[in-house]
């Protein structure tokens, strides 16, 4: 929330050293809050928090000329569904006998700052809600037997370390522009960044007294550039580059496009000009397209200035169309894009076909579709989808629903006398669903076997494959291998393209073939995820010709043979479902991988060509039967 009365002031964002890029795409949004929201990626202790605080301090606050500060709210991880959107009135459903809502976070951030850090981690019902609030500026409420709407504009801002997992694609290509920070590597510059730290906390108020006319400066610019806003002209020319340029670099979906044009405008804005110009879309080009590039898994992210200026120059040589043809129809956009007004502040008008020197006015509209929609499910921790009595009693009470069954006898009873404030009869059993994840652990045969290496390439390419499929469904996938006479974790669970990229690129082939030790590692990941996250649905996937010559290292002499079924029957008991791809390559089969699967109680398929799409799709038949 914002600053509690006597609270010290928060860290000027003019006394941030560096940064320029981070400072940039916040006072944008200052500006004009349309832009869709920042997200931030970074390491740790590199100051993202504390650039998202210093935005509030700058932004004119909530509409309505109240002369209140802008809020700045923190939505926690661990926050409820009814803590963020609102929830029933108790008090004054149990006194007054009323349904009416109690406003949540999104309530408290309109005309501020909304700050989600580790967003990447938050709770996939929760970034359902948070898009749509952050898209439409109304929070409308229908639940709890209460129907109720109010304004939530703000600037959404998220942190997160992708090593700690990838966004959902929902969410990140909400998010207008993307920066990328790090903690300066220069001597210096961290020199210079510890001495203002430690001054602000030895004397907060006097540090922020000697930046005051820098911020006061900043509050201004913004003022200025949000008045004249409205008037800011984008030209045919920078609309058309702004059209190639998202083409060249092979920008998912329109809102690229879009994005580009309104911050060049905001920019335009910023810089007291009233019209935008070729040199706006570049600068702004890697915070609005390095998120949003269709590009490999194990690409590195962001965009390069070499690849930016490529990109420019071939945008900039190519010659400009019909100038009466638009460069992207409204109804080709994915969200819908209509024309609002002779400006970007203007009233709503029906579409319009672009003029010479149009005006930027764009309106986004509810997605048609959903990515990485999944199965639903029973789940202790989730959102609330009903709530009813309970015969066996109550052990997750929905407590608006109580309330109201509570209030309802009440008012009946009220004309015979006294009541109860609460009878057990009133009490109602939460109901939750949640999105239910997998967790697939491959497990590969990495020995010197004919086809080992086909194996391994097969198994990265489709640890590759699935990893793009966690990004839609919060999946993560592990892989273990097994050669010589070890097995070992080359990947533990990981959402994250950037982890597998680190851990992938170069796998060792060759030596015996150690299968119960393999999967005894694969079975211990999956428990120790299983045990972490009761709520994850662990899938063992084993890649093998069902040969075993190695019962592990010299100390654990046996029967290799024998050790793999005892690790097989284990898997079996331990009740986790697992698939047997067969990698037995020669004509005459000798049936090894299938009894291995039967020993396992696991599915079992053959192949007809070992590579990573067919690899991957008999990964999915089993995480995704339906």
């Amino acid at each position: 929330m914002s600053a509690a009365p006597g609270a010290p002031p928060p860290f000027p964002l003019s006394a941030v050293v560096g940064q320029d890029d981070l400072k940039l795409a916040l006072l944008l949004h200052a500006v004009d809050p349309k832009l869709g929201g920042v997200l931030i990626r970074g390491e740790k202790g590199s100051g993202k928090s504390t650039a998202a605080r210093a935005l509030a301090t700058l932004m004119p606050g909530p509409a309505g000329g109240s002369g209140a500060p802008a809020p700045f709210v923190e939505l926690p991880i661990g926050a409820t569904e009814d803590r963020v959107v609102g929830t029933l009135d108790l008090e004054g459903a149990l006194l007054e006998g009323r349904s009416r809502l109690r406003p949540g976070l999104l309530a408290a951030a309109d005309g501020g700052v909304l700050y989600v850090d580790e967003v990447n981690l938050l709770a996939d019902h929760l970034v359902d809600v948070l898009i749509d609030a952050a898209a439409f500026g109304v929070n409308r409420i229908e639940r709890d037997g209460l129907t109720a709407e109010h304004p939530c504009r703000f600037v959404l801002v998220g942190s997160m370390n992708p090593e700690e997992g990838e966004l959902r694609p929902q969410l990140l290509d909400r998010f207008g522009l993307a920066v990328e920070v790090r903690a300066p590597r220069d001597p210096e510059l961290r020199t210079e960044v510890v001495r203002r730290r430690l001054a602000y906390d030895a004397d907060p108020g006097g540090f922020a007294g000697r930046y005051a006319a820098d911020e006061d400066g900043l509050r201004r610019a913004i003022a200025e550039a949000a008045q004249i806003l409205g008037g800011v002209v984008v030209p045919d020319e920078v609309l058309a580059l702004t059209s190639r340029l998202c083409a060249e670099l092979d920008a998912e979906g329109l809102r690229a496009d879009l994005v580009l044009a309104r911050g060049a405008a905001a920019l335009a804005a910023l810089d007291g000009r009233k019209e935008a110009a070729a040199d706006d879309v570049a600068r702004l080009a890697p915070l609005a397209l390095a998120h949003r590039r269709r590009r490999g898994p194990l690409d590195a992210p962001g965009l390069s200035p070499e690849e930016l200026e490529e990109a420019l120059e071939r945008a900039q040589a190519e010659p400009p169309g019909d100038p009466s043809a638009p460069t992207s129809s409204p109804e080709m956009a994915e969200d819908g894009v209509t024309g609002e007004g002779s400006g970007a502040g203007g009233a709503q008008q029906g579409p319009r076909p672009p003029a010479p020197g149009v005006t930027l006015a764009l309106k986004t509209q509810r997605p048609s579709g959903v990515l990485g929609r999944r199965n639903r499910g029973p789940a202790q921790r989730g959102g609330l989808v009903a709530a009813r009595p309970s015969s066996e009693g109550v052990t997750d009470l929905a407590v608006a629903a109580t309330v109201q069954a509570a209030a309802a006898r009440r008012a009946v009873q009220a004309a015979t006398g006294p009541a109860a404030v609460v009878e057990r009869a009133d009490l109602r059993q939460a109901v939750r669903e949640a999105r239910t994840a997998n967790l697939v652990v491959l497990c590969v045969d990495a020995s010197g076997s004919m086809g080992a290496a086909t194996r391994m390439e097969a198994a990265k390419g489709a640890a590759v494959s699935l990893l793009l499929d966690a990004y839609q469904r919060r999946d993560r996938v592990a892989l273990v291998t097994f050669a010589g006479e070890e097995a070992r974790v080359a990947l533990r669970p990981t959402g994250s393209v950037e982890v597998a990229r680190a851990r992938l690129t170069d796998l060792p082939t060759g030596g015996r073939t150690p299968l119960g030790p393999g999967l005894r590692a694969a079975l211990d990941v999956a428990r120790s995820a299983r045990h972490r996250d009761p709520h994850r649905r662990p899938v063992i996937v084993v890649v093998t010709d069902g040969r075993a010559t190695s019962a592990g290292p010299p100390s654990a002499a046996g029967d290799p043979i024998g050790a793999a079924r005892a690790a097989a029957a284990e898997i079996a008991a331990a009740g986790i479902e697992a698939l047997v791809v067969d990698a037995d390559h020669g004509d005459l089969r000798l049936g090894l991988a299938r009894q291995l699967s039967e020993a396992m109680g696991a599915h079992y398929t053959v192949l007809p060509g070992l590579d990573p799409n067919t690899l991957a799709r008999a990964v999915l038949t089993v995480v995704t039967p339906d």
